[in-house]
């Protein structure tokens, strides 16, 4: 199938071809059709599957069928929710790239900057809106947004949404939007509450569910380092001295450690920079531009980015830190491999983290390989190790407790 066999207009089909894009993702393939016929959709599929384009261009397809809604008179027809600044910027890209030739005009609309520049492009008159919920609530509450006329909503990324304490923001603003809609429901996971979720929002909705067997990237090559804490680092260091490893990301468990290994790697010569929710929006938005365009080769990051980043030819993702949380370990490796390219996953595991590894391989009901011999290398738990049938399991002496004779008898 290509995007041909959707009956896309040609404006649309001419912009997916200046992106490079020939073959639909199984996501675009199944949602597609259903979206343009103006079914409500429930989608669940993994992070780096292309669901964006599953929704960005039927909803501009309809928008245009539906003729021209010129200015001064042109209202929001269509709202796109997201959780974070980054996905939402990239969101607006998406819509600025495919619809440049129909004529429909995009916002996008977030915190951490000045609202003014959003207000003036409200003003202006827009079709579609992208927004993250807290700075849609504020200009909402100035009268500054109307949601009356939307007539297609999206909420993106639902699971993330729950996880950043956003359900009670999202239950408002679909308060007011208009009871004849289409709505469009898109998330990773599919934990009880989001269904929960979706069920009170959806009206028949098509069900198009993608999640494998295994919730990883196929071809996302997947191993584990054991190493202790100190020594992680040193470690990153060493990998680093690969040339192979032309863009990584490197997750850290919190802000303050994205900002110290980021100076860390800067000290070593390393170009690197950090990325979390601290930063000013535009310190933000520069380190990522600096990012994608190949300026900086290491981008640091907290847990904000595993699902707001979009970056091509990110050749590796290492987790400098397991993910306390195992979902989260799937969204950070997705952003590797991205729409079928290939990518490697470098997971770095501490001595007090092994409980975190194993909860990512239940999850993903498979064994990360381990890599062994490296210079940092740390005792490789027992359970893991290759022993050939009928070998006896051996403990590192230092693990050993040591016995002293029996234990002295306690007087009452």
């Amino acid at each position: 199938m290509t995007f041909n066999d959707f009956g896309l207009i040609q404006p649309l089909l001419h912009a997916v071809r200046s992106e490079g894009y020939v073959v639909p993702t199984p996501i675009q393939e199944q949602a597609i059709p259903y979206v343009l016929e103006g079914r409500d959709l429930l989608g669940c599929a993994q992070t780096g599957s292309g669901k964006t384009a599953a929704f960005a261009l039927p909803i501009l397809q309809r928008l245009y069928a539906a003729g021209p809604n010129g200015h001064p008179h042109r209202r929001i027809r269509a709202l796109i929710i997201t959780p974070t600044r980054e996905l939402a910027a990239q969101i607006g890209e998406s819509f600025g790239a495919y619809g440049r030739h129909t004529g429909l005009r995009y916002t996008v609309i977030f915190g951490g900057v000045g609202q003014r520049p959003q207000e003036e492009a409200l003003k202006r008159g827009v079709d579609i809106l992208v927004a993250t919920p807290g700075r849609l609530l504020d200009l909402m509450n100035q009268r500054l947004v109307s949601l009356r006329n939307v007539e297609i909503f999206v909420l993106d990324e639902a699971d993330r949404m729950l996880d950043m304490g956003f359900i009670q923001d999202i239950r408002r603003v679909i308060a007011q939007l208009p009871t004849e809609r289409q709505t469009l429901f898109f998330s990773a996971t599919m934990p009880s509450s989001i269904q929960h979720l979706a069920d009170s929002i959806l009206r028949d909705p098509v069900e198009v569910r993608l999640t494998p067997e295994a919730p990883t990237v196929d071809s996302v090559q997947q191993t584990v380092y054991f190493v202790e804490r100190q020594d992680k680092q040193a470690l990153l260091h060493h990998l680093l001295a690969d040339a192979a490893i032309r863009r990584a990301l490197v997750f850290t468990r919190t802000k303050r450690g994205a900002d110290r290994v980021a100076m860390r790697l800067k000290s070593a010569g390393i170009n690197a920079a950090a990325i979390h929710s601290n930063k000013s929006q535009n310190e933000r938005t520069r380190t990522l531009d600096n990012f994608k365009a190949g300026r900086t080769r290491v981008l640091v990051a907290s847990d904000i980015a595993s699902r707001g980043l979009d970056v091509d030819d990110i050749s590796h993702v290492i987790n400098f830190d397991m993910p306390n949380e195992p979902e989260i370990y799937v969204h950070r490796i997705g952003r590797t491999a991205r729409m079928g390219a290939a990518g490697i996953a470098v997971s770095f595991c501490g001595g007090d983290e092994r409980t975190c590894l194993d909860d990512i391989e239940r999850l993903i009901r498979k064994r990360v390989e381990t890599v062994e011999g490296h210079p940092f290398a740390s005792p490789v738990p027992v359970s893991r190790q290759q022993k050939a049938p009928g070998a006896v399991a051996t403990v590192p002496r230092r693990f050993m407790r040591r016995r002293r004779g029996p234990r002295p008898l306690r007087r009452f």
